[in-house]
């Protein structure tokens, strides 16, 4: 094992926070030897901008923009008929589809995964993508893994890491199976420790690049967000603006104004050090700045009171953050 560093982006809402945008950027910029998906399936929706063009892709990590291996994890789950269309899809807009390697110790959803899916959890706001059932099964060591599936040979992983990795989170802090409003998550850890499970150890981790809006938001039912925001004027105009729709499903996001509460208990606990705060743009389109802070709704004057505001809160309350960066959409900078 010859590997040298490893940086982790998260996201630290719930899930839709930039996630794909940041990976893509770093994968861009930094001299990565690999991109790695830790968790998850294709119940993830990252959207990304290459030269002006937009992608969206569910499992596949977004290091294949930029020429980059690019892992599916150990402790994801792979839809095999969701993964070929994505690498057709990729294959036909011109990248290079052999990067992709799929962990032999992955589980395979199964078709009546998806049906028990729809059939028992989507109520709890679930995907519907059979997620739930496949993780419980695994769980169970009653599941199927990617290495038993002749169909997949070509795409198998090695397991051998080098060099520096970038390992990209899928969902959010608040989604993660320990830390969001149980029942209503996801069924796997997206915490970033869990990316040790791609096979490194944490003494290896530099950076843990943390995705957040200015802004939250919630698809899928979940009493933290009740539907009565939908009827708040301002957050449906704010939604509609930064046009809140699941890359995955379509389904409408609940908006709220960002609980600083919420976010900063995410820092700590994930360890983020850097942080990328999207969606500026969207807010300064609404002319209305508002924020979450010890569970009472407060008014800024401007976007840059806002963006001081959140900046010295969090800078008061959490230690290990070294930066942080405000991002329009649907870029970086």
């Amino acid at each position: 094992m010859n590997i040298k560093t490893v940086d982790i982006c998260i996201g630290l809402a719930w899930g839709d926070e930039a996630k794909g945008k940041i990976t893509a950027h770093l994968s861009k910029t930094n001299n990565y030897d690999f991109v790695c998906r830790w968790a998850g399936g294709n119940n993830a929706g990252h959207t990304i901008y290459v030269n002006n063009n937009k992608y969206v892709t569910n499992l596949i990590p977004s290091g294949i923009f930029y020429n980059v291996k690019s892992i599916i994890g150990p402790d994801c789950i792979v839809n095999i008929k969701h993964f070929f269309k994505e690498v057709e899809y990729l294959k036909k807009n011109g990248f290079n589809t052999n990067l992709i390697k799929i962990s032999p110790k992955s589980h395979i959803i199964s078709d009546n995964h998806i049906q028990e899916d729809i059939e028992k959890y989507k109520k709890l706001g679930t995907t519907a993508k059979g997620i739930a059932p496949c993780y419980r099964d695994k769980y169970g060591r009653t599941g199927k893994r990617a290495c038993e599936f002749e169909i997949l040979k070509d795409y198998i992983w090695d397991e051998k890491l080098y060099g520096n990795i970038l390992c990209e989170g899928a969902q959010g802090f608040w989604l993660d199976i320990n830390y969001g409003n149980y029942p209503y998550i996801t069924s796997s850890n997206t915490l970033p420790y869990s990316a040790c499970s791609i096979g490194f150890p944490p003494q290896y981790i530099k950076n843990i690049y943390g995705a957040v809006k200015i802004y939250d938001t919630r698809v899928g039912y979940d009493p933290d967000f009740p539907e009565s925001l939908l009827e708040d004027v301002e957050l449906k105009k704010l939604g509609e603006l930064g046009e809140e729709y699941g890359s995955t499903t379509g389904r409408k996001r609940i908006v709220n104004w960002l609980n600083l509460d919420k976010l900063i208990k995410a820092i700590n606990i994930s360890g983020t050090n850097i942080i990328v705060i999207s969606k500026v743009d969207i807010i300064q389109k609404l002319n209305i700045f508002k924020y979450i802070c010890e569970e009472k709704i407060h008014i800024c004057n401007n976007l840059k009171e806002l963006q001081n505001i959140i900046t010295k809160i969090i800078k008061e309350n959490c230690n290990l953050c070294k930066e942080i960066y405000f991002s329009k959409s649907p870029y970086i900078i």
